[in-house]
């Protein structure tokens, strides 16, 4: 019955896809640390600048611009394995955790045609960052905080991508203990503090004094018996630290 109905089978009745793409989001926390004051720290994503060609020597479509790092998915593998493959090729990065977000399949959201993308993110510490290096069809590779990309020119629907992808990450940092892999193992209020503002402005959170009695509430969160440290503050700041638990959704506040 399946090798009749197969046999059978037209598939010129129907539209395809012209192509079938990987986009990955990546995101990072930079920390500026200052003497006796809580960090500056800053949510950044990771772009590269699509070359003037392609790395077979054709122009490029949308050469110039910033954009996702990503590409085509070959017959043999899956939308994940060449999200994983075309971020290595375009930018060195590897071996990452990546989640699936969102497929984008609008007609007309690029110019070569019905071009389908499922899109990944991840947020990793900065180190495994550092490393970076643009090749293949990226001509660079850099990191941007969110405020900048409103100033640079993105390629495809790529600015709807992003968008899509900063919600996943405020959800991230806000319903699960994500923050802790971008603090020291012991931490202030304010180190937390400062890097849950990367993504809510959220008064529970933004005030100080809220903030500061909120997270002696927080049952994921236990004081570091004793230790205090000054690197935050001219006086003694107490020390905290994420304790090992599975946690319920939303963590930090009601709404955000």
């Amino acid at each position: 019955m399946n090798k009749e109905a197969v046999e059978q089978y037209d598939s010129s009745v129907y539209r395809t896809p012209d192509g079938y793409t990987s986009d990955i989001a990546v995101f990072t926390i930079h920390s500026e640390k200052r003497e006796h004051k809580p960090p500056v720290v800053n949510l950044m994503l990771m772009l590269i600048r699509r070359a003037e060609q392609t790395a077979e020597g054709t122009p490029n479509i949308e050469a110039g611009k910033w954009a996702l790092p990503g590409g085509f998915v070959q017959p043999d593998e899956t939308a994940l394995e060449a999200a994983h493959r075309e971020l290595e090729e375009e930018t060195g990065v590897k071996g990452i955790h990546m989640k699936h977000y969102g497929m984008y399949d609008r007609p007309g959201r690029d110019p070569r045609g019905w071009i389908l993308s499922n899109a990944h993110y991840a947020i990793v510490p900065e180190d495994l960052l550092v490393s970076r290096k643009a090749s293949d069809d990226a001509e660079d590779v850099q990191l941007f905080r969110l405020e900048e990309l409103k100033t640079i020119p993105l390629a495809f629907d790529h600015a709807e991508l992003i968008a899509d992808a900063i919600r996943e990450i405020r959800s991230d940092l806000l319903q699960t203990t994500a923050a802790k892999n971008f603090l020291p193992s012991e931490f202030t209020y304010s180190e937390l503090q400062a890097v849950l503002l990367t993504v809510t402005d959220d008064p529970a959170i933004k005030s100080e004094q809220a903030f500061a009695r909120k997270i002696k509430t927080l049952p994921f969160i236990a004081e570091a018996e004793g230790k205090t440290t000054a690197r935050t503050s001219k006086k003694p700041a107490k020390l905290y630290k994420f304790k090992e638990m599975d946690v319920i959704k939303p963590i930090y506040t009601a709404r955000y």
